[in-house]
C-alpha cells in the first residue's frame, strides 16, 4: 500500500512537472473515456521509475479518473450548490477507490453524520467523524464548522468488528454494548477532566483531594495565569487520556481526545507553550495516531504538524538541546522524541514522493534507535537493585547505557523528587492554611483564594486587599442567586455597631449585605465614613426579599450522593491514565520504531536501487 502511494505522488509530481492536464485529449477523448497517448505516457514514466509499464499506466489511468471525477464534482458544486466530501473509512472497510459523499452544507453534524452512516452501513451513535483535524459538532451546520467542497472527512468507529462476523447476533450484541460502554467512556473522561481542571490547588487538601497540577521540566508547579489555567489542564488532561490510549493502541478512542487536547492548547499563549514540550509531543502522537490508523493521507497539514512540533522542541530545549542540558543535565531520554519526529518526517515525505528526504531521514531516525537501543541485560541488572522497568530504561538513556551510572542517575532523581514534591507539598498546605484564616474572618473561599492570588500568597497583603476592596465579599462560593443576605441583621448586632458609633440606618444596610457579620460590617462602613460605598448598596427589592436558601440546603441527600458517586467515578477514571512517573512520555522500548524503520528503509532502497539500474 505504502509502495503504491509513493508511486502515485511520483507520478502526479512528474505530472506536474511536465504540465500534462490528464482530463483533456490527447489523454481523455470526448467521451471521458482514456485516450491513445496515456499508454506512451505510461512507457516513459515507468522508464524514468525502473518500473512495470502497466503498473504506471494503472496509476497514471486512477489519476485520470480522480482528475475528471473531481472537475465534475466541482462543476455540479458550481450548478447546484451540492458538495462532495471524500470520506476515508476505517481499514477493514477501505477500497482501492476513493469513498465520496454528495451533500448540502446547510445541513447539522449531526445529519452529515446520519448519511454517513446510512450510506457506508455504521451505527451512527458508534462514529465519530474528523474534518479539518477536528471532530464534527452534531449541533453546528457544516458551513458554520468551516466545511467546503472536496473537504476529506475521517470516520472513527467506536467499536472494532468484522464484516464476516456481523452475522452472528450474539457478537453483535457484544459489539453494540462495547460501544456504548467506549461513549460513556468518552463522557466520563470529559467531565472527569473538567472536575480536576476546575479545583483550584490553593483550595484543596493536597494529602486527601486529587487534584492536577501543572509542573516545568524539573518536576515543580508552574505559576499559571488563570485564564489559561483551565484551558492548559483540559488539554494536559485530554493530552494524557489520549497517550493512555495510544499505549493500548486503542488509536480510534485516542484520536479525538488528542484533537480536543490541540483544541484546549491552542487557546494558550506561545510563551506558555514553549515552556513546557507537551504541545510538541502532541503533534507527534496526532500524526501517530493518524498513521497508525493508516490515514496519514487524511491529515492535510502532517508535514506543517512536525514542523511544529521540532520548533516547539528547539524553543523548549533550545539550541543543541543546551537548555535541556542545562536544567536536566543530559538529553539521552528526550531522544526518543526525536526518534520519532524523524520517523514520521520520514514517512510523509515517501508518501510525498520525495524518496531522498524520506531516505535522509529514515537513517537519521536508524542511527538514533542505535543509540537508544538498550541491551536486556543491563535493564535487568537494574531491576536486580530495586529498580523499575521504566526507570531502568530511562535511567540508561540518561547515561548512555552506563548501569552504574544510571543507578546512580535514578537514586539521585528519586531524592530530588521526593525534595520537590514534600516542598510543593507544603506549599500548597500554607496556601490551604491562608484561606483558612481568611474564611474564619467572614470570607468566601472564592473571595480568599483571589485575594491570596493578587497578593501573590501573602496573608497579610490578602487581609489588606480584602478590607480595601469589601465587594469581593460577594465573590460567594456558591451560585449567585444564594450570595445574598442568608442571615438577617439582628437587633442585637444592630446595637453593637450602633454602640460603636455607627448609624442605625447604616448598621441595618451593612449588616444585611454582609449577612450578619459584625466584623466585616463595622470594617466597611469604619473605610468609608458610616456608609456603605454604592457598590455594596442593596436596592429595595433585595433588601426586603426572603432570605435565599443555598443549593446544599435543599438538595436531597440521595440525589447528592449519586451526583457525588457519578463524580468520582470520572475523576478515579481520569486519574488511572495519568502516568506516576512524570517522564513517562519519554519512555518507549522502541519495539514499535523499529519494525517501521526497516519497513520503509526497505521501500527507499527499492527506490535507489532501481534509480542505479535506470543509470
Amino acid at each position: 500500500m505504502a509502495q503504491k502511494k509513493y508511486l502515485q505522488a511520483k507520478l502526479t509530481q512528474f505530472l506536474r512537472e511536465d504540465r500534462i492536464q490528464l482530463w483533456k485529449p490527447p489523454y481523455t477523448d470526448e467521451n471521458k473515456d482514456v485516450g491513445l497517448a496515456l499508454k506512451d505516457l505510461a512507457r516513459k514514466y515507468s522508464d524514468r521509475l525502473d518500473c512495470c509499464e502497466s503498473e504506471a499506466g494503472r496509476a497514471i489511468e486512477e489519476i485520470r479518473r480522480r482528475a475528471i471525477a473531481r472537475g465534475a464534482g466541482n462543476e455540479h458544486f458550481r450548478a447546484t450548490g451540492i458538495a462532495t466530501i471524500e470520506v476515508f473509512l476505517p481499514l477493514r472497510l477501505r477500497k482501492d477507490r476513493k469513498s465520496l459523499l454528495e451533500t448540502r452544507l446547510h445541513i447539522t453534524g449531526r445529519e452529515l453524520r446520519a448519511k454517513i452512516a446510512e450510506t457506508f452501513g455504521f451505527q451512527e451513535n458508534y462514529i465519530k467523524i474528523v474534518i479539518n483535524r477536528k471532530q464534527l459538532q452534531l449541533g453546528e451546520t457544516l458551513e458554520e464548522q468551516g466545511v467546503t467542497h472536496n473537504v476529506k472527512a475521517m470516520v472513527l468507529e467506536l467499536k472494532q468488528s468484522e464484516e464476516d462476523v456481523r452475522k452472528n447476533f450474539q457478537i453483535e450484541e457484544e459489539l453494540h454494548n462495547e460501544a456504548e460502554l467506549t461513549e460513556r467512556r468518552i463522557q466520563r473522561t470529559k467531565r472527569g477532566l473538567e472536575i480536576l481542571a476546575e479545583r483550584d490547588e490553593m483550595a484543596v487538601d493536597p494529602d486527601a483531594t486529587p487534584y492536577l497540577d501543572i509542573a516545568n521540566q524539573t518536576g515543580r508547579s508552574i505559576k499559571i495565569p488563570p485564564s489559561e489555567r483551565k484551558a492548559l489542564m483540559l488539554a494536559m488532561g485530554y493530552h494524557e487520556k489520549g497517550r493512555a490510549s495510544l499505549k493500548r493502541r486503542e488509536y480510534g478512542i485516542a484520536l479525538p481526545c488528542l484533537l480536543d487536547a490541540d483544541r484546549y492548547f491552542c487557546e494558550c499563549c506561545r510563551e506558555l507553550l514553549d515552556t513546557v514540550d507537551n504541545y510538541a509531543v502532541l503533534q507527534l502522537d496526532i500524526v501517530w495516531c493518524y498513521f497508525r490508523l493508516g490515514q496519514l493521507d487524511c491529515l492535510d497539514d502532517a508535514e506543517k504538524k512536525l514542523s511544529l512540533a521540532q520548533r516547539c522542541f528547539k524553543n523548549c530545549y533550545g539550541e543543541n538541546h543546551q537548555r535541556l542540558v542545562h536544567i536536566k543535565g543530559n538529553c539521552g531520554k528526550e531522544k526518543v522524541l526525536f526518534l520519532r519526529l524523524y520517523l514520521l518526517q520520514g514517512i510523509r515525505n515517501y508518501h510525498s514522493g520525495n524518496g531522498e528526504a524520506a531516505c535522509e531521514y529514515l537513517n537519521k531516525a536508524q542511527q538514533l534507535f542505535r543509540e537508544l537501543y538498550i541491551d536486556p541485560s543491563k535493564v535487568h541488572s537494574l531491576l536486580q537493585l530495586g529498580f523499575t522497568p521504566q526507570e531502568a530504561r530511562l535511567g540508561l538513556r540518561a547515561c548512555e547505557g552506563n548501569v552504574d551510572h544510571a543507578a546512580a542517575h535514578i537514586t539521585s532523581r528519586r531524592e530530588e523528587l521526593a525534595k520537590i514534591r514534600k516542598e510543593e507539598k507544603e506549599k500548597k498546605r500554607r496556601r490551604l492554611e491562608n484561606i483558612s484564616s481568611l474564611k474564619k474572618m467572614g470570607y468566601s473561599g472564592r473571595a480568599a483564594r483571589q485575594a491570596l492570588q493578587l497578593a501573590s500568597g501573602n496573608l497579610e497583603e490578602a487581609k489588606k486587599i480584602l478590607l480595601h476592596n469589601p465587594q469581593m465579599w460577594w465573590l460567594n462560593d456558591s451560585s449567585p442567586e444564594s450570595s445574598h443576605h442568608q442571615d438577617g441583621a439582628s437587633q442585637e448586632d444592630i446595637d453593637r455597631l450602633v454602640y460603636m458609633g455607627f448609624d442605625v440606618g447604616a448598621a441595618t444596610a451593612a449588616l444585611t449585605v454582609f449577612r450578619g457579620n459584625v466584623q466585616l460590617a463595622s470594617q466597611t462602613l469604619a473605610l468609608n465614613g458610616g456608609s456603605l460605598p454604592p457598590d455594596l448598596q442593596l436596592s429595595p427589592q433585595d433588601s426586603s426579599s426572603t432570605p435565599s436558601t443555598s443549593p446544599s440546603d435543599s438538595a436531597g441527600t440521595s440525589s447528592a450522593s449519586t451526583d457525588e458517586d457519578i463524580e468520582t467515578e470520572a475523576v478515579n477514571e481520569i486519574l488511572e491514565d495519568i502516568p506516576e512517573h512524570e517522564e513517562d512520555y519519554l519512555d518507549s522500548t522502541l519495539e514499535e520504531e523499529e519494525l517501521i524503520i526497516a519497513e520503509y528503509l526497505s521501500y527507499v532502497e527499492n527506490i535507489g536501487a532501481a534509480a542505479r539500474k535506470a543509470e
